[in-house]
């Protein structure tokens, strides 16, 4: 092969390298957004908690809730979304220090959570 020969073939290589680099990336890009609306889908798949239900079981579901938001936070990339599970797994620890037995408690706790909840649908959108 002469010299014009090699320096094509290596062309050819760089560019189909380059373009290697850019699927890559794209599909980098790709797994980032399906962690992100998977991360966001179960999360608001979590945040209930019915209010009528024996207290104790509703601090075990907490505990449970806590872990799981924590490690969707610890899992996806998004700044926002990551900041936004970590609050909602936050309002899970009020829920196993507060009394749920008064319904007052339940109320307030509601409020904030949905404050918390429109955060994280927004950070999701």
């Amino acid at each position: 092969m002469n010299r014009w020969g090699v320096l094509g073939s290596f062309a050819v290589a760089a560019v189909l390298l380059a373009g290697c680099e850019q699927v890559n990336s794209a599909v980098d890009g790709a797994n980032g957004a399906v962690d992100k609306v998977s991360a966001c889908t179960e999360a608001l798949g979590l945040a209930d908690l019915n209010p009528l239900v024996d207290p104790q079981k509703i601090k075990a579901r907490a505990v449970d809730k806590e872990k799981r938001l924590r490690e969707l936070a610890g899992q996806v990339q998004d700044q926002q979304v990551k900041n936004a599970l970590v609050t909602m797994a936050d309002s899970y620890v009020e829920v196993q220090k507060e009394r749920f037995e008064d319904l007052g408690v339940v109320g307030k706790w509601a409020e904030r959570n949905v404050k918390r909840l429109d955060a994280l649908r927004k950070a999701c959108g």
